[in-house]
């Protein structure tokens, strides 16, 4: 039972929240007497009852089930800095301003780190006008294709999402300097400087 909730860090969320047992009781929908019984393991909380705990107590259910809280040292938060998670099973794209703890479908998911483009993956940049015209030569098949391109500059972000059977290719306003970001679903994530 390692990876369950211990009553020891819901005891020590609590009172950091500062919070009474009834008072994280009341906001749970429990008893004082449950809340008790958890910290001083003589009980564990339902699996029911995880999220509105981590509510409660202001943390994730990761969080609570690990008793580390994550710190946000990105006070910045700097679009360039950019980090992107594809979830393996859904296949959503979450885009953060820095590194995070990012689950999605009960994964914690791993950063993509960008590569420099290669033979296989290069991003091609052309000045159409007032737009940028991004394509890549790359397969666009059901089981080999791009999943997003993504254009970061300092102050916006711009995704385009894609899809196997259509074009590796999209148009993006020119803003200033920044950075191309492509995803391949079976090799990962290419960046180049624009």
């Amino acid at each position: 039972m390692s990876s369950y909730v211990t009553g020891s860090v819901i005891k020590k969320l609590r009172e950091e929240k500062k919070l009474t047992q009834r008072e994280l009781s009341d906001a749970i929908g429990v008893s004082d007497k449950a809340i008790s019984k958890w910290e001083t393991g003589r009980g564990l909380p339902d699996s029911a009852l995880l999220d509105p705990l981590a509510k409660a107590l202001g943390v994730s259910i990761a969080e609570l089930l690990t008793g580390e809280c994550v710190k946000n040292n990105n006070v910045a938060s700097n679009l360039l800095r950019s980090k992107f998670y594809v979830c393996p099973v859904c296949g959503n794209v979450i885009h953060t301003m820095g590194e995070g703890m990012i689950s999605c479908c009960g994964i914690t998911l791993p950063v993509l780190e960008g590569e420099a483009m290669d033979d296989d993956h290069t991003i091609q940049i052309e000045r159409v006008e007032n737009e940028h015209y991004i394509t890549l030569h790359h397969p666009m098949t059901k089981s080999h294709y791009i999943s997003f391109i993504a254009y970061v500059t300092s102050n916006k972000i711009e995704m385009v999402k894609l899809y196997p059977e259509g074009a590796a290719e999209t148009r993006f306003l020119i803003r200033g300097h920044g950075l191309i970001y492509c995803y391949c679903n079976q090799h990962g994530l290419v960046q180049t400087r624009i």
